[in-house]
């Protein structure tokens, strides 16, 4: 059964940081690469990073140098620390296996991040 349950998110000022997290199950999980994805209200949903089994990561333009992406695969969990935060980063996340094989229109119910002052 796939399962994606996000956490960590919340609401932080401008410059502040967060890290959320994502527990997958395995079958989910012991795909290669794992991203995370985030959707603000009125946009359509974007994949900012995205990890492979051996560490190797790509992140979009736009959170380069300010988010991380990680995992630990014994426990099948990613996460993204996200440092100095922008009101435009605000939005709900998701993560999701790279590409979004078999899952059809399922994702988890995301975390919500808001950045305002």
């Amino acid at each position: 059964q796939v399962r994606l349950v996000e956490s960590g998110g919340g609401l932080v000022q401008p410059g502040g940081s967060l890290k959320l997290s994502c527990t997958a199950s395995d079958t989910v999980f012991s795909l290669n690469v794992m991203g995370w994805y985030r959707q603000a209200p009125g946009e359509q949903r974007e994949l900012l990073a995205m990890i492979a089994k051996s560490g190797i990561t790509h992140y979009a333009d736009s959170i380069e140098g300010r988010f991380t992406i990680s995992r630990d695969n014994a426990s099948d969990t990613i996460y993204l620390e996200m440092n100095n935060l922008k009101p435009e980063d605000t939005a709900v996340y998701y993560c999701s296996p790279v590409p979004r094989v078999g899952l059809g229109d399922y994702w988890g119910q995301g975390t919500q991040v808001t950045v305002s002052s």
